[in-house]
């Protein structure tokens, strides 16, 4: 006699599947099931405010005490310098030299589009867990900072932080950079790395959906 079992989860990727793993799968299916709560909402926007403040903070520090072009201080014999300078383009000058109106579309316009598509999805994705808002909120802060310079410093964003990078990719100095960029970056490959994370995850837990076994 043939007995065919529906939805029946998969022993083997259940047991493997570690306390964490199994909360972060729970986490995910009920937010997808109910609705995100302010707190929830909120609470991560913190670092948002935290990274903005501290981004503007650094920059104004900077356009104080280090002359623009100027090197403020060096560590490690030179592998890490503070300088001071502006950036007209976008996050480690890429674009700089476009011609108007193509600079303004991309280091305005466009990061504007971008900020608003990330807020959008933030508040109506109801799949996301808490790191993922967290990182998504990270990403947010360094955007806004970046952005407040496109309008309150016409010279163009202040870089600082520059690192020697001795050849690689055929560059002596990584473009320079700051706080807001370093949020973006980090920020941004830590949610994509977890939403993969999770999925893989998620996948090897799946139940069996064939039938299996015979009596």
């Amino acid at each position: 006699m043939r007995s065919q079992s529906v939805g029946k989860p998969n022993p083997s990727s259940s047991a493997g599947a570690s306390p964490s793993v199994r909360g972060q799968s729970a986490q995910l299916v009920a937010a997808g099931r109910t609705r995100v709560s302010a707190g929830q909402l909120l609470k991560p926007l913190v670092l948002t405010v935290v990274i903005t403040g501290l981004d503007q903070l650094t920059k104004a520090l900077v356009v104080d005490r280090v002359p623009l072009h100027g090197v403020g201080a060096e560590y490690l014999d030179g592998a890490l310098r503070i300088i001071h300078t502006r950036n007209p383009a976008v996050a480690f000058s890429i674009g700089h030299g476009l011609p108007e109106p193509g600079l303004t579309l991309l280091s305005v316009v466009l990061p504007i589009v971008v900020l608003l598509g990330i807020a959008i999805y933030y508040v109506w994705d109801r799949n996301l867990v808490p790191f993922q808002r967290w990182m998504l909120a990270g990403v947010l802060g360094g955007g806004v900072g970046n952005l407040l310079d496109r309008f309150a410093r016409p010279e163009g964003v202040v870089d600082f932080i520059d690192v020697a990078f001795y050849g690689i990719l055929g560059l002596e100095r990584w473009p320079t950079f700051n706080v807001a960029d370093s949020a973006v970056v980090v920020c941004g490959i830590a949610f994509v790395a977890h939403v993969l994370w999770l999925e893989r995850r998620l996948r090897r837990m799946a139940p069996s959906q064939t039938g299996e076994g015979e009596q």
